[in-house]
């Protein structure tokens, strides 16, 4: 995508209501307010809640030249389907933030790619906010990478929630923290 310099590729997979597109859109709005290039890309089945859901996102310190991503750095996977599609993408040296709430299996990638193996749905629900997933796995992610903080992505929900579910940002802030605090001490 760009020549030199920092360039992230990301895919964000899952289900309709796992809150995919919702995470993609917290992790560029988040590089945009730290003054990064961005862009965002959603895709999901037209069953939306359910049917299959997943989202490319781009961070980078030059220009991004294309927005789609197919040998993503990183991958969130949500589900199993998620992560048998998308896992054998992922670039050499890459992350995988895998959800094994939803995930029983070891996953047969390259050797050199980071597994983060992290109980999503769970640690949302312990939680009190099982709809918070989303944001355990964005949290985690932030963790592993660097590149991005928890707190920068906590200040950017306001602009990525709608108004009618501002109620829900203090759990939503809770659960970053929960996928950061996870991702750091191994529970």
């Amino acid at each position: 995508m760009t020549t030199n310099g920092f360039c992230e590729e990301v895919i964000i997979a899952g289900f309709g209501g796992q809150g995919i597109i919702s995470a993609g859109k917290l992790l560029a709005q988040t590089a945009m307010k730290a003054g990064r290039q961005v862009t965002y890309m959603p895709s999901y089945g037209a069953e939306v809640r359910g049917g299959t859901a997943n989202c490319m996102v781009v961070v980078a310190n030059e220009p991004i030249a294309n927005p789609v991503v197919t040998r993503p750095n990183s991958l969130i996977a949500m589900n199993k389907a998620s992560l048998n599609k998308f896992g054998p993408r992922i670039k050499p040296g890459g992350l995988l933030v895998m959800n094994t709430s939803l995930i029983d299996t070891e996953p047969d990638l390259d050797k050199t790619i980071e597994v983060l193996a992290i109980p999503i749905d769970d640690l949302a629900a312990e939680l009190g906010s099982p709809r918070s997933a989303n944001m355990v796995a964005i949290g985690a992610y932030l963790q592993k990478k660097g590149h991005l903080t928890p707190d920068a992505a906590a200040q950017a929900l306001p602009e990525v929630f709608a108004k009618r579910h501002h109620q829900t940002l203090p759990v939503n802030a809770k659960a970053l923290h929960r996928g950061t605090e996870f991702a750091a001490n191994g529970s």
